[in-house]
């Protein structure tokens, strides 16, 4: 008999493929910083590795619906090129964009995506010494530059903020097709689901 953890489209995910995920996790370079095996925290490592696969699954078959190949990704730099735009996208989606048919699907899914002239001047406005550059001073000290103009940042800041919308609008995009798709086991749920028992603060 095989035990489901999750199906999508109907597809199910064996709880086996979790074990398997979870036991390579245990014998890589990362294992001493992984939680053990059969605590809250061991779990929510099991519910966040099921997010994975069940990734993994959304991305292929919304790929193969859509006609998409890994032979249009863009690199991981363009997509995620630090770590806040690792946070930006959460974990999950930050670890199965390392996959280029991820990241292609993420190039067509927010081709459309743009930025307006009003959201750049806004944005200057707030952070006006954002782009500044910077110099040393004789004595070392890192001094910056002169507040620049918003035509001289405008495309820098154009860039800055297009490429969050697009991990936004991917973000949201891949969400709701989980949330179209994704159906989880009990014992399996999302890790911050408040209804499971080992989302709980502890401090």
């Amino acid at each position: 008999m095989t035990f489901i953890a999750a199906r999508v489209a109907g597809q199910p995910v064996s709880i086996e493929e979790v074990d398997t995920r979870e036991a390579r996790l245990r014998n890589s370079p990362a294992a001493a910083s992984l939680p053990l095996a059969g605590t809250s925290e061991g779990r929510q490592l099991r519910r966040w590795i099921t997010q994975l696969i069940v990734t993994e699954r959304v991305v292929a078959a919304e790929a193969a619906r859509m006609g998409i190949t890994a032979d249009t990704a863009p690199p991981v730099a363009d997509v995620l090129p630090d770590g806040a735009a690792r946070l930006e996208v959460g974990s999950v989606t930050a670890a199965v964009l390392a996959d280029p048919l991820a990241r292609a699907l993420f190039r067509y899914v927010t081709a459309d995506v743009r930025v307006d002239d009003t959201e750049v001047a806004r944005y200057h406005a707030g952070n006006p010494m954002r782009f500044a550059g910077h110099s040393r001073s004789p004595q070392g000290w890192r001094v910056a530059g002169r507040c620049p103009s918003l035509d001289q940042v405008r495309g820098v800041i154009t860039d800055h903020l297009l490429a969050a919308a697009r991990r936004r609008e991917f973000r949201n995009w891949l969400d709701a097709r989980r949330s179209a798709l994704v159906v989880l086991s009990p014992g399996y749920e999302h890790p911050g689901d408040p209804r499971q028992p080992d989302n709980v603060h502890r401090h």
